[in-house]
């Protein structure tokens, strides 16, 4: 049902005064000429639906398609019901056609030529697989440190990160390159700095990116990487995520952009030495801030805590 709008309760107000008083008397009441008062009376019958205005859209144009153009349109679209736009347009145009591409698209849509797009699958999540302990899965992965906080115009930093799933704690590493060497390297301080607080890692999840597996490489998709053999010489165990599906490392994503937030916009680093210093104090700042998954308790207090039930 059509709404009843503010203009058409005006317009029934002073229908119903100049009935009772007069055009003249109404037009100096409202401020309405004569001739406006006169064409609404026409139209009024009674009912405040009679007042609503007609649409002002046109029902032709003078550049718009004939007939002929139309029914050359629809036959080759009959004959041909795949033919793309362009191509369409293309033999439309060999046979006497002179419209843009842009009009026939107008056209086309207008008279529902186009195919329906098929509905897209609705993504169904899959169920989290919650960890029972600390160092159950760890997961890894590498941040680049944007350009504008590096002094030096030649100097390339990285960020490596790991994450403990259970109890959100994190190690940090800083380097110069994104390499196999520099994740094995890496992966090595972390065993031994979780290592010392208690924790066994005995997964390791990462993304597909050649610093840690060669499982799309063109031709060394056989060869393990050296932080593969730096795991299997620990006897962890290598999880790869699904290809482009940063959402399956979203614990170590999300942490990316709180250090975007809470560092990179803020600070400068002027070394690798300077980087490594001042990434440790934002690591040991990151363990000791309150978490909502964690029940409002930092990782390392959320760590203690589990530990002390368990003990």
């Amino acid at each position: 049902m059509n709404s009843i709008t503010q203009d058409m309760k005006y317009r029934q107000s002073l229908m119903t005064y100049a009935g009772r008083y007069g055009v003249s008397r109404a037009s100096r009441k409202y401020n309405k000429g004569r001739s406006y008062i006169y064409f609404w009376l026409a139209r009024y019958d009674g009912s405040v639906e009679s007042l609503r205005p007609y649409s002002k859209r046109p029902h032709g144009h003078p550049n718009q398609h004939t007939e002929a153009e139309l029914k050359l349109i629809r036959d080759m679209r009959r004959r041909n019901p795949t033919l793309g736009m362009i191509e369409l347009w293309h033999r439309l145009r060999q046979r006497g056609y002179t419209r843009c591409p842009e009009s026939l698209y107008r056209t086309m849509r207008k008279l529902n030529m186009f195919p329906r797009q098929k509905p897209k699958k609705k993504y169904v999540a899959k169920s989290y697989e919650q960890m029972t302990h600390a160092g159950e899965r760890i997961q890894v992965d590498v941040k680049v440190v944007p350009r504008k906080c590096i002094a030096d115009s030649q100097l390339r930093l990285y960020q490596y990160t790991a994450i403990d799933e259970f109890s959100r704690l994190r190690f940090l590493g800083a380097y110069t390159e994104q390499s196999t060497y520099s994740s094995a390297d890496f992966i090595r301080k972390a065993i031994a700095w979780y290592g010392r607080r208690g924790i066994r890692i005995e997964c390791v999840q990462t993304d597909n990116g050649f610093e840690f597996t060669n499982r799309f490489s063109n031709g060394k998709h056989d060869i393990p990487t050296l932080f593969d053999a730096t795991l299997a010489n620990k006897g962890i165990v290598h999880k790869l995520i699904r290809p482009y599906t940063p959402r399956h490392n979203g614990k170590v994503e999300r942490s990316h952009r709180e250090d975007q937030k809470r560092f990179y916009n803020t600070h400068s680093f002027y070394s690798l030495a300077d980087f490594g210093g001042q990434l440790a104090a934002h690591q040991s700042r990151s363990n000791n801030l309150p978490m909502r998954p964690l029940g409002w308790l930092s990782p390392k207090e959320f760590l203690h805590v589990h530990t002390v039930q368990h003990v």
